[in-house]
C-alpha cells in the first residue's frame, strides 16, 4: 500500500523543450485497449500466468497512449498505433517479470524465461519464430511482424540489441533485490540505461520520425552521446517520480535517489535533489553536444543534406520525447505527482508568489527550471593555486609485486625512447622539447609496467614499459601542441595520422613527423606480429579510443567548461588508456578465451570497475599537477567540485569513496558472477584458468597504478615547482598546454644536431605537422 505522504517534495525540472500532443491520442487509446484484449494483456484466463497483471482500470489509468501522444506528436495514426503497442508491450512485460520472478525471487526461472526471448525476434525475415507461450511472446511476435518489413538491416540490429538488453538485464535488478545489494552511483547509470529501456525509446525514434541514422555516424561519439544522454534523462525523470512506487511499495532498490541517499549519506529530499541536478545536467549534455559537435561531425564525415536532415529530425524526437515523457509522468496514475508543477518556469514566473518579502522564496527552484546552475561549469579560472592534496586511505584489496626484470626495462625503454626523439627538441622547434632525461626519470613509467605485469618476462616487460612510455609522452605531447592555441583542426589531422602507423596488413606505415608518430610505427609493428588479424583490429580500435579522447578534452578546454560527471567517468577511461593496458593483459593470457565472454555484462562491468579505480587514482594525485600547473579542468576532483558545490578535501573524500565501491563491485561480481559466466560459456580448464588469470592481472593493474603514484615525483609539488620555476624563465611561453614544454638554448650536449638531422628530424612536412612551428605554436599568425 503506498503511503499517502509523499517522501519528498519534487525539485523543479529544468525541461527546455516544450511538449506537444498529438491529434490521433483517441484513435491510439481505442486501438491499443482492443490490441491488448487480442494479446492476452486484458481479459487473460484465470488459469493463465498473465492472469491478474492488469485489468482495463488498471489500463485506463496508466494511460499509455498519452505517454506516446506526447513523447511522438508528429507521428501519424498508424505510427502512433504502433509506437503505443510497443509501449504497452514494454510496461507489461515490466510488471509481468515483477509478479513473477522478483517478487518470487526465482533466479532460475527467470533466466530461462529472458534466454528465450531474443527468438521472438528474428534479424532475417525468414528466421521462424516459437509458438508463443504468455501474451508478452505473444505481443512480441505481433509488433516484430509490424515493425521490421520497412526497416533498414542495421537499424533491426541495433533495435533488437536494445530490447534484448532491456529484457535480460531485468536479471541484474532481480540479483541486487534477492542480495539486498543498492548499486554504487557509477554502476547505477550503466545499468540502468540497460534495463530501464531508453535506449530501445531512442531506436523506436528514428522509426517513428522515418529518419535512421547513417550506418556510418551511429557508433560516433556524437551520436552515442545523443542516446545516452536521452535515455540518462528519461530514467532519472522516472526514478523521482516513481520513487514512492518502486521503493516504498515494490521494495525495488534500482532508483538513483536510494543510490544516492546510501552512498552520500543524505537525506531523501537531498538525494531527490542531487538527482534531478544529474538530469539537468544530461539534458544539457545533450543540448552541448548537438550544437558543438554534430557540426563538425557532418562534415567530417561528409554527410548529404538528406543525411543531414535525418540526424537532426532524429535528435528534434528525442527531445519532443523527453518532453512530452516529462508531462506524461506529472500526469499518469503510475507516478507521484500529485504536487508536480505543470506549469513550468514561465507559469511559474506569471503565477508566483506576490508582495512584501515574497521576491526570493521560489528563487532556488526558479534556477533550476531555468538550468542556470550550467553557468558554474564555464567559470573555472586556470592556473588557480590549490596546493598539494591531503592523501585519503585508499581501499586496496589486492597484492602485486616487483618485476625482477624491472632495471633492464627501464633501460629498454629509455633506450627506446631516446630512438624515438622523445628524449630530443621538437622536429622544427630548435630550443623546445616535452621531455628530457630528468622528466623521463622522474616519470617512471618501467615502474608502474614492472608492478602491473610482476611476473611478465623481460620481453613482455619491455614491450609494455615502451607502450607505457609512448601513451605518456603522447598525453604530454598533445595538449602542448594542440592545447594553447585551440588548435582542434590541427589537432583532428594529428589524430587521424595515427591510424595510418597502426596498419592491419602489415604495410610500411608512411614517413614520421614527431616522436608519437615514430614510437607508434615502432611498438605497434613489434606487438602485433602473432596476433590474429581480428586481435590487431580490436587493439588498434583500444589505441584509437586513447587518442581520439584527446579530442574530448581539447574540446573542454577550449569552452572552458568542467564536464558533465557521467560523461567525465566515461570519457576518462579512454583518456587514461584504459583500454590500451587492459588489450596488452588479454594478449598475454593466449586466445582460448572466446572473444564474446568479454562482451559480457559481467565482463564489462569488471573491466569499468578496474579502469574508474585507476582512472580516479590518477585524478588524485595528479590534481594539483593538473588544476595548478597545467591549468587543466578534466579532473575527477574538479568534476565532483564543481557538481556537488564541494571543496577540495569533501571531494577527494568522495572520488575516494568512489574508488572503493568500484573495487568492492570488483571484488562482487568475481564471486558472484564470474563461475557462472564460465557455465554459460561451458568454458574447458584451460579456458576459465586464463580468464581468471585475466582477472588476476586486473587485480594486479589496480594495485600497482595505485604504488606507482606513490613511488614517482612526477606528482609530487617540489617537482611541480621546479619545472614551474624552469618555465618562467621564458615568460613569452604561457597559457593553457604549454606547461608540459621546456625551453633550452640549444640542442642538449648528449644530442648532437647531425645526429637529430640523421634520424629524420628536419623541418617535418607533409599533412598534420603545421603546428609544429614554433610561431604556431605560440598561437601567432605567419
Amino acid at each position: 500500500m503506498t503511503s499517502s505522504k509523499q517522501p519528498f517534495e519534487l525539485p523543479s525540472f529544468y525541461v527546455p523543450w516544450s511538449a506537444r500532443l498529438n491529434p490521433n491520442l483517441e484513435a491510439a487509446r481505442v486501438h491499443s485497449k482492443a490490441w491488448a484484449y487480442e494479446m492476452g494483456i486484458l481479459g487473460a484466463p484465470k488459469d493463465s500466468e498473465d492472469y491478474g497483471i492488469w485489468d482495463e482500470r488498471k489500463f485506463d489509468a496508466h494511460d499509455y497512449a498519452l505517454l506516446c501522444a506526447y513523447t511522438h506528436p508528429d507521428a501519424d495514426e498508424s505510427m502512433l498505433n504502433l509506437i503505443t503497442d510497443w509501449y504497452v508491450w514494454v510496461f507489461f512485460f515490466d510488471d509481468h517479470f515483477l509478479e513473477l520472478y522478483k517478487r518470487t525471487q526465482d533466479m532460475t526461472g527467470a533466466k530461462q524465461y529472458l534466454d528465450g526471448l531474443p527468438a521472438f525476434m528474428p534479424i532475417k525475415p525468414q528466421e521462424r519464430t516459437p509458438q508463443a507461450k504468455n501474451a508478452v511472446e505473444r505481443g512480441l511476435i505481433d509488433l516484430w511482424e509490424r515493425t521490421v518489413p520497412n526497416a533498414s538491416e542495421d537499424w533491426i540490429i541495433r533495435f533488437s540489441e536494445s530490447t534484448i538488453n532491456l529484457l535480460a538485464e531485468s536479471i541484474w535488478e532481480l540479483a541486487n533485490i534477492s542480495q539486498h545489494r543498492v548499486a554504487n552511483p557509477i554502476e547505477y547509470i550503466e545499468m540502468r540505461r540497460k534495463v530501464g529501456g531508453a535506449p530501445w525509446s531512442a531506436n523506436l525514434v528514428e522509426h517513428a520520425v522515418r529518419a535512421e541514422i547513417p550506418a556510418r555516424v551511429a557508433p560516433t561519439r556524437p551520436m552515442r552521446v545523443l542516446k545516452d544522454t536521452f535515455s540518462d534523462g528519461v530514467h532519472l525523470r522516472n526514478d523521482i517520480f516513481s520513487y514512492q512506487r518502486e521503493v516504498e511499495e515494490e521494495g525495488e532498490n534500482a532508483n538513483c535517489i536510494l543510490v544516492l541517499e546510501r552512498f552520500l549519506g543524505v537525506s531523501t529530499q537531498e538525494a531527490a535533489n542531487l538527482t534531478n541536478d544529474l538530469l539537468t545536467s544530461r539534458v544539457q549534455q545533450f543540448e552541448n553536444t548537438f550544437f558543438t559537435e554534430l557540426p563538425s561531425l557532418f562534415e567530417e564525415y561528409a554527410l548529404t543534406p538528406d543525411e543531414r536532415m535525418k540526424v537532426v529530425l532524429y535528435a528534434k524526437g528525442l527531445q519532443d520525447w523527453q518532453s512530452g515523457g516529462h508531462e506524461w509522468h506529472t500526469r499518469s496514475s503510475r507516478y507521484m505527482n500529485k504536487k508536480a508543477d505543470k506549469s513550468g518556469a514561465t507559469g511559474w514566473l506569471l503565477a508566483g508568489p506576490t508582495g512584501l518579502g515574497t521576491s526570493a522564496t521560489h528563487l532556488s527552484s526558479l534556477s533550476d527550471s531555468l538550468g542556470l546552475k550550467r553557468f558554474k561549469s564555464f567559470t573555472h579560472v586556470p592556473y588557480k593555486p590549490v596546493g598539494p592534496v591531503k592523501l585519503p586511505d585508499f581501499y586496496m584489496p589486492f597484492s602485486t609485486s616487483l618485476n625482477p626484470n624491472l632495471d633492464e626495462a627501464r633501460r629498454h625503454s629509455k633506450d627506446w625512447a631516446r630512438r624515438m626523439g622523445m628524449l630530443d627538441v621538437l622536429p622544427g622547434m630548435p630550443e623546445v622539447y616535452i621531455w628530457d632525461d630528468h622528466k623521463f626519470d622522474v616519470a617512471d613509467v618501467a615502474l608502474c609496467g614492472a608492478y602491473i605485469h610482476p611476473d611478465g618476462a623481460a620481453s613482455e616487460l619491455n614491450i609494455t614499459a615502451c607502450w607505457l612510455v609512448w601513451g605518456t609522452y603522447a598525453d604530454d605531447y598533445f595538449p602542448a601542441l594542440y592545447g594553447y592555441n585551440r588548435n582542434i583542426a590541427g589537432a583532428k589531422l594529428f589524430n587521424a595520422r595515427l591510424f595510418s602507423f597502426m596498419p592491419l596488413d602489415g604495410s610500411p606505415p608512411p614517413e614520421a613527423t614527431n616522436p608519437v608518430e615514430r614510437g607508434l610505427g615502432d611498438i605497434w609493428a613489434r606487438t602485433v606480429q602473432s596476433m590474429t588479424a581480428n586481435a590487431r583490429l580490436l587493439f588498434r580500435r583500444a589505441i584509437a579510443d586513447m587518442t581520439e579522447s584527446w579530442l574530448w578534452e581539447l574540446a573542454n578546454q577550449t569552452q572552458n567548461r568542467i564536464p558533465d560527471p557521467i560523461d567525465y567517468v566515461e570519457m576518462r577511461r579512454k583518456t587514461f588508456g584504459s583500454d590500451l593496458t587492459m588489450s596488452l593483459s588479454r594478449l598475454t593470457q593466449g586466445f582460448e578465451i572466446p572473444p564474446e565472454v568479454f562482451r559480457t555484462r559481467t565482463m564489462q562491468n569488471i573491466d569499468n570497475s578496474a579502469a574508474d579505480y585507476a582512472c580516479l587514482t590518477n585524478d588524485v594525485f595528479s590534481y594539483q599537477k593538473e588544476i595548478e600547473f597545467e591549468g587543466e579542468l578534466n579532473n575527477g576532483v574538479l568534476v565532483v567540485q564543481n557538481f556537488l558545490s564541494c571543496d577540495i578535501a569533501q571531494a577527494v573524500a568522495i572520488v575516494n569513496d568512489l574508488m572503493t565501491s568500484r573495487a568492492l563491485q570488483f571484488q562482487h561480481i568475481v564471486a558472484t558472477e564470474l563461475s557462472i559466466l564460465c557455465d554459460d560459456f561451458q568454458l574447458d580448464s584451460k579456458a576459465r584458468n586464463q580468464l581468471y588469470g585475466y582477472v588476476k592481472k586486473l587485480e594486479q593493474w589496480m594495485c600497482g597504478v595505485l604504488k606507482w603514484h606513490r613511488a614517482v615525483d612526477r606528482y609530487k609539488e617540489f617537482e611541480l615547482r621546479q619545472n614551474s620555476t624552469e618555465k618562467r624563465l621564458f615568460p613569452g611561453l604561457t597559457g593553457l598546454g604549454t606547461a608540459g614544454l621546456k625551453i633550452k638554448p640549444t640542442v642538449r650536449p648528449e644530442t648532437p644536431k647531425s645526429q637529430v638531422q640523421s634520424r629524420g628530424f628536419g623541418i617535418p612536412t607533409g599533412l598534420g605537422t603545421s603546428a609544429t612551428n614554433i610561431r604556431s605554436l605560440l598561437g601567432e599568425q605567419d
